[in-house]
């Protein structure tokens, strides 16, 4: 379907180093993987931002961290974001993240590393909920910066025996059904890049 290769990038927004969020997002990955898509999973302790600042100059240059995750955004097409749930909203990490990205440098298009993406959203908690409630805001947050956000969305409930030593969900339909979630994604930017 595509004519260029389609790469998205993959990131929890979890700072934990055995994160549930970091395991269902390599699902969602492995599944976007099996059709064809590149796929890029970060670690955002590989990326230390500070907290935004708007009194940053116009024209300043960014935090390293910031300018380098600022640039994934930019050279991939879409994202899988799995997001824990903090008092029933996305991870300060990851909205710190989303706000220094969508800061545009000098002569560059606003949300440029958002505008025209698209996402597929999805999360775990060790609660019956799953994380649920904390994912609409991020689509909100998401959609107000012009990316396109898969209708579908995942939320497992009780993380703690979710998944198998191997990363993988022991339930099969439920790791099944991320793998799609993470296909879809491809399947769109395949099809829009076609």
């Amino acid at each position: 379907m595509s004519t260029i290769p389609i790469k998205i990038l993959a990131f929890s927004g979890s700072l934990r180093r055995d994160s549930y969020n970091k395991k269902l997002v390599q699902v969602a990955a492995e599944g976007a993987r099996k059709i064809g898509a590149e796929v890029n999973v970060i670690d955002f302790r590989d990326f230390p931002m500070p907290f935004y600042d708007g009194d940053l100059p116009a024209g300043e240059d960014f935090p390293v961290a910031v300018s380098e995750f600022r640039s994934l955004m930019i050279d991939h097409h879409g994202f899988l974001i799995a997001s824990p749930e903090y008092n029933m909203s996305m991870t300060a990490i990851l909205k710190n993240a989303i706000d220094w990205a969508s800061r545009a440098e000098p002569g560059e298009v606003p949300q440029a590393a958002f505008r025209g993406k698209v996402a597929a959203i999805m999360t775990t908690s060790p609660g019956y909920f799953g994380g649920i409630r904390g994912l609409s805001h991020l689509r909100l947050v998401l959609e107000s910066m012009g990316t396109i956000v898969m209708p579908d969305q995942i939320a497992v409930p009780k993380s703690g025996g979710a998944f198998a030593e191997q990363g993988n969900l022991s339930d099969e339909l439920q790791h099944t059904a991320v793998e799609n979630l993470g296909a879809s994604v491809a399947q769109m930017l395949m099809k829009l890049h076609a």
